[in-house]
């Protein structure tokens, strides 16, 4: 693994947006070193200067939303948006057919056997500064292997009882940040190795 990749410079700021894309790709990227506490606020402070350089807006970028894209790092603490190396933690999304999905699986071969997947309708809000998806969970459950044309899961409705949106503050080809509603700085990288329609039930 070349060391650029597997141990970024803590010190000093990124030169403008391209250098400050390819330090946080740097921590981002499997095989990178996981983040500790000071790691963390480095972290914060080249997505939020990121933020900055670089705002997405989606009326301009239609097509880049769309994707499987895996979470790599956020501000949350519950261990289940914690990076983990034996853990996938996907996102799905398809903005045409108004459709994505959260899946938590397995890392590796057994990954596509089972995994916890959620459900949800979203729209991309048509106010500036055009960065805003708002998501209605629909259902969520156990995500099956799939046989044939048909994929085994086990689903139930999901009660949503308050709005629920994502800003995507950055994206690219190959890099998506997005704040929550809750306020949970997310950071994403796509991956082209995963089939969209596949994974969608």
């Amino acid at each position: 693994m070349d060391a650029s990749r597997t141990a970024p410079d803590p010190t000093g700021p990124a030169d403008g947006a391209p250098g400050c894309r390819e330090e946080l790709l740097g921590w981002l990227r499997p095989g990178a070193p996981r983040p500790g506490r000071d790691d963390d606020a480095r972290i914060r402070g080249l997505i939020e200067r990121l933020e900055h350089l670089q705002p997405a807006d989606l009326t301009l970028q239609p097509s880049a939303l769309a994707g499987v894209w895996e979470l790599r790092w956020s501000s949350s603490s519950l261990p289940y948006l914690a990076t983990q190396p034996w853990l996938e933690n996907l996102q799905m999304l398809d903005p045409p057919a108004g459709r994505a999905m959260n899946l938590l699986r397995l890392a590796g071969p057994l990954g596509p056997l089972a995994g916890i997947g959620v459900q949800a309708e979203i729209a991309i809000a048509p106010e500036p500064p055009h960065q805003r998806v708002t998501v209605r969970f629909e259902r969520g459950g156990w995500l099956g292997p799939r046989i044939g044309e048909r994929r085994l899961q086990l689903f139930r409705d999901v009660r949503q009882n308050f709005p629920a949106w994502l800003d995507v503050t950055v994206l690219d080809d190959d890099l998506r940040v997005s704040r929550g509603n809750a306020g949970t700085l997310f950071a994403l990288l796509r991956r082209p190795d995963l089939d969209l329609a596949a994974l969608l039930p």
